[in-house]
């Protein structure tokens, strides 16, 4: 009988990659010593992807398929779709870099919508946007590294500080010592989203965050963020010399909203939310939760640009704990990675949230570890901004995971 040959007696070390980029291969192929010549053919063969696709007429779902298997891939359909008709289904396709470079060309020739499926998958996989995040007359690049909004709470009921910084003076100190912290951004807000809080009057929200505002940009370089969804607090906000608007409705509760951020021509974070902070956790209820956090954010940026806002000027954020159970949170940050198909910087806001404390049984004060794991995690996924309280902490956090995934190291020695 032959003998078996155990792990620790093989004459072999075999072990897996990862391959989740070209980089990656292009780095594993030079190892082995291949030629440049080489390295160009077998770099995007190594390279998988998996794009799901929606709406597509049922013709050319079979087409896509036929086109797909001929030339290696695969396209998973639903069953029976030759007897759809031309009804709309989802279609899943599977293969290399190599695979879809040679598909594309096949589909710009194709009827039923083929060719505007071409062009989008050779933006999604081929095509890398603009990176860069023009804030506050600075010039961020997003593939350097991570960047971090301290989060200033100027509220009496905000769920983690609420009433800590409502007087101008604490707030102001309070922003300074996060800048000193680490913070690029500052994210100044007067009016608390927490589950059931209500909407505060226009002239209470101006109290609370005009004189901080005054104090604040006379004292940072920072750019600093006005949390809001009213357009009167944005203006008078971006007046007083402002760079950014955060809105959690999307731009959805204000109709002024867009217009006037196209007009001042600042970025604005445009924030997934079901439903309104007082009623948004009455069971909230999805059929596929980040298929339709996608398509809320997809349509509210094409909502913000027919109103004039720049591509460029757009953030998007899936809104972790606005309208979503326990479970829709984790499931989002499994696969927060989907996000970037979207092509706009994405913001992610975990810090102290209560999925945290319901995994860990913890109150807010005692969230730092958990809000740790999700915004290394969160990184790891291609988060671009992380909005957090705890701000020297999560400094450090981001530069460890941007270290790990190959953040900030060009022309390192490390």
């Amino acid at each position: 009988m032959a003998e078996e040959l155990g792990p620790s007696r093989s004459k072999y070390r075999v072990r897996l990659l990862k391959v989740p980029e070209e980089r990656e291969a292009r780095r594993f192929l030079e190892e082995l010593g291949c030629t440049e010549h080489g390295r160009r053919i077998m770099v995007p063969k190594m390279v998988h992807r998996v794009v799901r696709v929606d709406h597509l007429d049922s013709r050319a779902a079979n087409i896509l398929k036929q086109d797909m298997l001929a030339i290696g891939g695969e396209v998973s359909l639903p069953r029976d779709v030759f007897d759809y008709g031309g009804k709309k289904v989802s279609a899943v396709i599977s293969g290399t870099l190599a695979h879809f470079r040679e598909l594309i060309p096949k589909l710009k020739l194709q009827p039923f919508g083929l060719k505007e499926l071409a062009l989008e998958l050779e933006g999604l996989l081929f095509k890398k946007g603009n990176r860069v995040l023009h804030l506050g007359g600075r010039q961020f690049d997003l593939d350097e590294r991570t960047l971090v909004m301290g989060i200033v709470n100027v509220t009496p009921d905000s769920f983690s500080d609420g009433g800590k910084f409502l007087q101008a003076d604490r707030a102001v100190e309070h922003a300074l010592r996060l800048v000193e912290e680490g913070a690029d951004i500052l994210d100044v807000g007067g009016e608390s989203t927490r589950p059931g809080s209500e909407f505060v009057p226009l002239e209470e929200e101006l109290r609370r965050v005009v004189p901080v505002l005054e104090r604040l940009v006379e004292r940072v370089e920072v750019p600093i963020s006005i949390d809001t969804t009213k357009a009167e607090v944005a203006r008078r906000a971006l007046d007083l010399g402002c760079a950014m608007v955060n809105d959690i409705s999307a731009g959805r509760l204000d109709p002024e909203m867009l217009p006037l951020v196209a007009s001042r021509g600042v970025p604005i974070c445009l924030m997934h939310m079901k439903g309104l902070p007082k009623d948004m956790q009455r069971d909230p209820r999805y059929d596929d939760v980040v298929g339709e956090i996608m398509d809320f954010l997809r349509e509210r940026a094409e909502v913000a640009m027919e109103a004039g806002v720049e591509r460029d000027d757009i953030l998007v954020d899936p809104g972790i704990g606005f309208g979503k159970t326990l479970e829709h949170n984790l499931e989002i940050l499994r696969r927060l990675e989907e996000f970037k198909s979207l092509g706009y910087p994405l913001l992610l806001g975990t810090s102290r949230k209560s999925f945290i404390g319901a995994i860990l049984d913890l109150p807010v004060e005692e969230r730092l570890e958990g809000t740790a794991a999700s915004v290394a995690l969160g990184i790891a996924a291609g988060a671009d901004i992380v909005r957090v309280h705890d701000v020297r902490e999560m400094v450090r956090v981001a530069r460890v995971a941007d270290a790990i995934c190959g953040k900030g190291l060009r022309g390192s020695t490390v």
